[in-house]
């Protein structure tokens, strides 16, 4: 493993920490819940870190702007966005 992949791990259980957390909080509505799942399962498919990336980033950004989103769940969602992107370059 080389150290780009070892640090594309770390940044990856790093973004599932905060969907978590997340998925955890009852404030968060049930549609951006499910788009953070659909996100954490793309994360822990066996394929490269460009595409797990592209396909997390895609589910989270559908909800990002949900106008019932808690503002510090906003922010921690682009948080998580910003990791990914890291990702994906």
């Amino acid at each position: 493993m080389t150290d780009e992949n070892k640090n594309f791990d770390e940044i990856i259980t790093q973004i599932k920490q905060q969907i978590d957390m997340l998925l955890n909080d009852n404030s968060v509505p049930r549609n951006v819940k499910n788009a953070l799942d659909e996100a954490k399962k793309a994360l822990e498919q066996n394929s490269g870190y460009s595409v797990k990336a592209s396909a997390a980033t895609y589910k989270i950004d559908e909800v990002s702007n949900d106008i019932n989103l808690p503002p510090y769940a906003r922010t921690v969602i682009w948080n998580v966005l910003s990791l990914l992107e890291s990702i994906k370059d």
